[in-house]
């Protein structure tokens, strides 16, 4: 059997490995020099900053690939946990951490939040509960036509994680204080979304964090990306970087392989599209060939959101900085609404990682300062000035007591219109759909083709969604579902 993959992420890397454990013909195509897609390693001046993702969770993920790829994943990817992982600090100077120290946590919430303190444990298991469901039902499952959303199983389980309810509403269950519910509402961020939109499903993501924990890799979570890519050469996977596909090869509606920038061809039985489907397919498929995936359809996707990156290499350590800081807006509600519009908000809350504050290996002088803030998918300009936007977030760290653009050594600046460059992502978003509708929440497009026989669909735009385990997840269920159908046949 003969496949080709389209792009060089997580998605895809995972999905080859397993390929070609199983003896299949696996070739990997990646239109940049680096594999990994957003998992990218940018390194100048003596300082290491990972391009996303920053924190990692489901460590268990990663490791199985690796061990797919015949490597030892103790001795490839060595995780450390931070057990208190998260500074969220809000307009008034007040801080609360997150951890997964529970006797730390009930220490704050007694006074930050009495409600929170008395409910904090039944908000840990309702979580779990969550994620148990979702890890059942949904995270290891592909979703190939709408027959599959008529699992008698699949539709009983729906019903019990809190489809219907916002993630906003469902963090006010449990904590009355309002900035530890801004706190916890910035997780619908991780999937590039809107908390007072996002389904509860998705308050899952607080279990990862505050029950099993927040990880990274020492030398920089970029070793992820590298591993995998390790792993893929280990177990006979062809890897093709700086190669840009440009036709999916089909007929009778069926794919027969795929075309290069350089004219060559290659054949195959299966091509899996590992990237922003709502970008790639109108670019690789002939519209003619697009029965479902017509280019009106694809359009009418409400993207999720994007970011506006810094990456400031200082030449000096501040010391209040925490691995994982955040310094919240004043109002949260309006900023995601500025956002929905369109616009930049004037009054953004500004993530800052400084991984060197855990690994000194990072950076050999100064903090790494990536410095993240929540953007609107690209539309028109709208007066937008990426100069001027970049000196206001420095002026609002300023104002809260972080003088980074005092101390600057090295400094890159990417925008959503990077965004969409450099990783093909539509409109810039960083997720494909958003899941600010419980449409788009749990109904993404489809991991296999409606229009040709043979074309699979991973990555952070179809299902499970977005965040790095679950586009691992992704290319492991098309890969498994790939073999099964094979056994099946043979």
């Amino acid at each position: 059997m003969k496949v080709a993959i389209i792009g060089g992420g997580l998605g895809g890397l995972s999905a080859a490995v397993t390929l070609a454990k199983h003896g299949a013909d696996v070739r990997l195509f990646e239109k940049n020099d680096h594999f990994g897609g957003k998992m990218m390693s940018v390194d100048e001046g003596g300082f290491h900053f990972d391009f996303g993702p920053n924190t990692i969770t489901m460590p268990e993920v990663f490791r199985d690939v690796i061990r797919q790829g015949g490597l030892d994943p103790k001795e490839e990817l060595p995780f450390a946990k931070i057990v208190t992982h998260t500074r969220n600090e809000f307009h008034d100077g007040t801080t609360f951490d997150f951890s997964t120290d529970q006797t730390y946590m009930k220490q704050q919430l007694k006074n930050f939040d009495p409600k929170g303190h008395v409910m904090y444990e039944d908000f840990l298991v309702e979580i779990e509960r969550l994620y148990n469901l979702s890890q059942k039902h949904f995270l290891h499952r592909t979703f190939n036509g709408w027959s599959d959303y008529l699992s008698p199983s699949l539709a009983k389980s729906m019903t019990k994680v809190r489809p219907l309810e916002s993630m906003d509403h469902f963090f006010r269950r449990y904590f009355s204080n309002p900035k530890i519910v801004q706190s916890l509402n910035r997780y619908s961020t991780y999937i590039g979304s809107n908390p007072y939109q996002a389904p509860a499903t998705f308050s899952m993501i607080a279990h990862l964090e505050w029950n099993d924990g927040v990880y990274f890799v020492r030398g920089g979570n970029t070793r992820i990306a590298d591993r995998f890519v390790k792993a893929a050469e280990n177990i006979g996977v062809s890897l093709y970087s700086g190669t840009k596909v440009t036709r999916i090869l089909h007929e009778n509606q069926q794919v027969t392989g795929v075309e290069t920038d350089d004219g060559d061809r290659f054949e195959a039985d299966h091509v899996i599209m590992n990237g922003d489907l709502l970008q790639a397919v109108p670019e690789l498929i002939d519209s003619e060939a697009r029965r479902t995936m017509t280019n009106r359809k694809l359009k009418g996707y409400d993207p999720s959101i994007s970011a506006f990156v810094i990456m400031a290499g200082l030449d000096t350590k501040i010391p209040r900085l925490k691995h994982h800081h955040l310094f919240f807006s004043s109002d949260y509600k309006k900023e995601f609404n500025v956002l929905k519009n369109g616009y930049y908000a004037d009054d953004p809350t500004i993530y800052i990682c400084t991984s060197s504050k855990s690994d000194y290996s990072v950076s050999t002088q100064g903090d790494n300062c990536f410095i993240l803030v929540n953007a609107p998918a690209l539309k028109q300009n709208d007066g937008y000035d990426k100069q001027a936007y970049k000196n206001h977030i420095y002026d609002r760290l300023q104002d809260a007591g972080v003088p980074i653009k005092d101390h600057i050594q090295v400094e890159r600046v990417w925008d959503p219109a990077d965004i969409e460059s450099h990783f093909g992502a539509f409109r810039g978003s960083l997720y494909g759909p958003s899941s600010n509708s419980r449409s788009q929440a749990f109904m993404r497009p489809f991991n296999k083709s409606q229009d040709l026989d043979g074309l699979w669909f991973c990555g952070g735009s179809t299902h499970p969604g977005g965040g790095s385990p679950m586009v691992v997840l992704s290319g492991q269920n098309v890969a498994n579902e790939i073999l099964g159908k094979l056994v099946q046949i043979e």
